[in-house]
């Protein structure tokens, strides 16, 4: 099994992502490879909450260019995390 701190690598802060967190709903960038119960357990692990459900999005690396030399970012992984109505609020987003 995967060290949860290696599959959440950092939450995502954006206006979307602070409107989204009335309805319990947490958004952070994940590891590639993760799946949706990877995902799952580090969340529960990592802050003690229990997880309702998870949904992951892929994001392609963009092409970019400096110079001569060309290539594609890095790819990215967006889980959106709601929780259960009975577990406490992640400590990490409270504003």
């Amino acid at each position: 099994m995967k060290d949860p701190r290696d599959i959440i690598k950092r939450p995502v802060i954006t206006e979307n992502s602070t409107d989204i967190m009335a309805d319990r709903k947490y958004t952070f960038e994940v590891d590639v490879r993760a799946n949706k119960t990877e995902v799952k357990d580090a969340i529960e692990a990592i802050f003690g909450v229990k997880v309702a459900k998870v949904n992951v999005m892929n994001y392609k690396g963009k092409f970019r260019r400096v110079g001569r030399y060309s290539g594609l970012t890095n790819r990215r992984r967006k889980a959106i995390v709601t929780l259960t109505a009975e577990s406490k609020e992640i400590e990490l987003f409270e504003v």
